[in-house]
């Protein structure tokens, strides 16, 4: 069950999104959401390797403590609106309902997330925008320095009402792929249809059908989908989850390395690139 869900916000814009799609989780599971801000620390302001007079470098620590200043206030003021837009109880102390709390800290993003995400059911983030270059590191960090499930959310021009309530499972049997379904046991046990998308050789012990067992002997019911395509594997994915109506997907990311898949276009990369539907990743 999802009880805890991290939300890693900067002030890059989509923090709307991302937030829309936690609260969407929160409201059905009774959830709370933390949203991190990390907020830089002044001396990493400073120019690097330049030597800067000691009145001059006061000036500039001060400036930079002011901006940080007033960008942690539009941003808290901001979550404030949303949370009450969203229907989450704005409370430091989870008490049972859909909520959310605010969390600044100074230092590096990398750090704060694997510090806060890894007691979190769920961490929510933006799908990386590849043309501003934004979000690439905070997925990576999220993935690889947690152990936890990352949900990966793309812009939606509304607010997603429901998530969560028809889902797929990309499935090849791979130690990545157990480790989805086993993270996300929780949000896979409350959808009401689940289809497990399954495609090439499968080999007897996790197969496809062996997955739809051991979920049936957890009372859970999926249909599964084989399939053969001439297509990039993640392009087929999509395009079936698309097909099934399905709200969210459920997959292993990144069996090869990220780098190589970064270069070589990987099906987890594909998806990274050209989802249209939230996905929830785990390395």
């Amino acid at each position: 069950m999802v009880r805890k869900i991290i939300i890693p916000v900067r002030g890059d814009g989509k923090g709307n999104n991302v937030l829309a799609h936690a609260a969407a989780l929160a409201r059905r599971f009774q959830a709370h959401v933390v949203v991190t801000h990390c907020r830089p620390r002044p001396e990493d302001m400073l120019p690097f390797g330049v030597p800067i007079p000691a009145v001059l470098k006061a000036q500039l620590i001060q400036q930079a403590i002011e901006l940080a200043d007033q960008e942690e206030g539009v941003l808290r003021a901001e979550f404030i609106q949303l949370a009450g837009t969203f229907g989450l109880e704005i409370t430091d102390h989870p008490n049972g309902k859909a909520s959310a709390s605010w969390l600044e800290e100074s230092g590096r993003q990398v750090d704060v997330i694997k510090r806060h995400g890894r007691l979190a059911d769920l961490i929510v983030v933006a799908k990386p925008d590849v043309d501003r270059n934004l979000g690439a590191n905070t997925l990576k960090a999220a993935l690889f320095h947690t152990g936890r499930p990352v949900m990966m959310c793309p812009p939606a021009k509304t607010p997603p009402e429901v998530l969560g309530d028809k889902i797929t499972i990309a499935w090849n049997g791979s130690t990545e792929s157990a480790r989805a379904v086993a993270l996300a046991m929780g949000i896979i046990e409350n959808a009401s249809e689940i289809t497990v998308l399954s495609s090439g050789t499968e080999v007897p012990g996790t197969s496809s059908g062996d997955l739809q067992a051991y979920l049936a002997a957890r009372d859970i019911k999926v249909k599964v989908e084989r399939f053969e395509t001439k297509r990039k594997l993640g392009d087929e994915l999509l395009a079936r989850s698309k097909a099934c109506g399905a709200d969210l997907m459920i997959m292993g990311a990144y069996g090869n390395s990220h780098e190589r898949e970064t270069v070589f276009g990987g099906n987890t990369q594909v998806i990274v690139d050209t989802a249209e539907l939230p996905v929830i990743l785990v390395h």
